[in-house]
């Protein structure tokens, strides 16, 4: 579906929460969260929620980030990339909620232009723009996620190859409140959301490139997929039960 940014500036502008995994993330997340606090605006919220971090991480998110009202520090005891997302979905109560890594950096208009996005097109629930890939140093590496990857919509196209990506994603929180929380049982909650989105054709493709991308030795998420072959059969065989079998708890 094309895209424009259009002329008009938000008329009334829509509350914003940003749900941030943490875990042993001392080396990057005082950038990442910087760049996402200073698009935030007054009763909008950033949820943090840490996953047992043994490195300086809380210790920074407490001296640095806590005295701001916006900003909210969750711990979650269950171990894992979903469970700990789950934990900060759950305390996000805004009309958008943007998902975040602890190791990006985003980029001055992300906010304004994913909610521009959303205001343009009152029908979508999933607004997911470019990115660019970086090294840790955030020198460029791949300048377009959805050139790289082949990004479209398309329910059998992302089964068969995910192209959707979470750091790049914000959903309308009435979305999502009918999928939470994420089963545990998902090989990739983006792509399963995502094609949940998309199969009720509620998902949108913008080409703006919002976020730089960090990959270094610990990040979670990839650009490419090195999975075995026996491993991605399972798992597409486990992402269609839960796009088309599997009954939501929250339904």
């Amino acid at each position: 579906m094309e895209w424009s940014k259009g002329e008009n500036t938000i008329a009334e502008r829509q509350s914003v929460s940003v749900a941030l995994a943490a875990y042993n993330g001392e080396r990057f997340i005082t950038e990442q969260i910087e760049s996402i606090l200073s698009q935030l605006k007054s009763g909008d919220e950033l949820i943090i929620s840490d996953n047992g971090s043994t490195d300086g991480t809380i210790k920074i998110i407490q001296e640095k980030f806590l005295q701001d009202p916006r900003v909210g520090l969750l711990f979650c005891k269950e171990k894992g990339v979903i469970a700990n997302l789950n934990n900060a979905l759950a305390a996000c109560k805004n009309e958008i909620v943007f998902f975040s890594d602890q190791d990006d950096v985003w980029l001055p208009d992300k906010v304004e232009t994913i909610l521009k996005a959303f205001q343009t097109h009152p029908d979508k629930d999933l607004v997911m723009s470019d990115i660019i890939v970086t090294d840790e140093q955030l020198h460029e590496e791949i300048s377009s996620f959805f050139a790289y990857r082949g990004t479209r919509l398309g329910v059998c196209k992302n089964i068969f190859k995910n192209t959707f990506i979470g750091c790049a994603m914000a959903f309308r929180r009435s979305f999502l409140v009918k999928y939470l929380p994420i089963p545990t049982g998902v090989p990739m909650h983006d792509m399963w959301l995502g094609i949940l989105a998309n199969r009720e054709g509620k998902a949108l493709l913008i080409p703006e490139k919002l976020i730089l991308y960090r990959r270094h030795g610990q990040t979670v998420t990839t650009v490419s997929n090195s999975s075995t072959l026996l491993q991605k059969i399972k798992w597409r065989f486990s992402i269609i039960y839960y796009v088309f079998f599997y009954s939501p708890k929250s339904s």
